[in-house]
């Protein structure tokens, strides 16, 4: 028997797998949802550490997405292996609400307590990164590259921001549905390697990860090497001045959730319901054994 699940049982396995993360305590979800936060803080910083020097040149930007891309997929396979609650991933449960196997209210609990302890664990990352003095890399040049980033996903436009959160959750929805097809370590770790990296490579837009690095930019801001680093490299006045939290919560934040919540309820959880509606959504109310392992 083949270990590989068809779509429309993965579209099965979502419905069922959302139920219980409705029911989950409160405990449960900010504890994995504290870690899932911090575990795409470290695959932020670790990516931004790996190709800082090449996203500073612009000859070997491209160069420099890609190798990020290589090293930010980490941050799903923790998730997804380890345990965690991503508020992104959670997108999908839109689908079992839709069928009424969950109610709206318990999908909006499970989000809000997910998204704000997701905030709370790479707001933790990004401080003490900041603190540890990694920043200081390529004699200041890390710091510098991280508040270029930080100021250009702050003053993105809304339409901008909102259309790139789509296409990434669109992609990060993907990965988690495929590691759904398969009980294979390896299995699920090739699914979610290649889309994660796509998304990371073409430069969307994923909310939780923003809540790493423009906080981390903030944060960076405040010291002169860093800023200077980052005026070398091309960082404009008018730049800077959108660097703050009025430009990280409602200039980036927002849209880019907003976003999200399209690319992966719409694009993804609602796409192959209606797709697979007759052998995922019907039937009983599940009690979903893969709920509370991440995603």
């Amino acid at each position: 028997m083949s270990d590989i699940k068809t779509p429309s049982e993965i579209s099965k396995i979502s419905i069922e797998t959302a139920i219980a993360k409705a029911d989950a305590p409160f405990l449960k979800l900010a504890i994995l949802g504290f870690l899932a936060g911090a575990f795409v803080a470290f695959a932020a910083e670790g990516s931004n550490m790996a190709a800082f020097g090449l996203l500073a040149d612009p000859g070997t930007y491209g160069l420099g997405r890609l190798v990020a891309g290589a090293v930010f997929p980490t941050g799903l396979m923790l998730i997804v292996i380890a345990g965690g609650e991503l508020f992104t991933g959670n997108t999908l449960m839109l689908a079992a609400a839709f069928e009424r196997r969950i109610t709206v209210g318990k999908m909006l609990r499970n989000w809000a307590i997910v998204y704000a302890m997701n905030l709370v664990g790479s707001l933790f990352i990004a401080y003490v990164i900041y603190k540890t003095g990694l920043l200081s890399a390529g004699n200041g040049e890390l710091g510098g590259v991280t508040i270029k980033i930080a100021a250009a996903k702050a003053n993105l436009s809304f339409s901008n921001a909102f259309l790139l959160g789509i296409f990434c959750n669109w992609l990060v929805c993907l990965a988690v549905w495929m590691a759904f097809a398969t009980k294979s370590m390896t299995g699920k770790l090739f699914a979610i390697f290649f889309p994660i990296m796509l998304f990371v490579a073409s430069g969307f837009e994923h909310c939780i990860a923003n809540m790493y690095y423009i906080p981390a930019g903030i944060f960076a801001a405040g010291n002169q090497a860093y800023l200077d680093s980052a005026f070398a490299l091309g960082l404009s006045a008018d730049a800077l001045s959108g660097l703050d939290y009025h430009g990280f919560f409602a200039g980036n934040l927002l849209p880019v959730t907003l976003g999200n919540i399209v690319g992966g309820g719409i694009f993804v959880a609602m796409a192959y319901l209606f797709a697979y509606r007759e052998q995922a959504g019907s039937g009983g109310s599940g009690t979903g054994k893969q709920g509370g392992t991440g995603r």
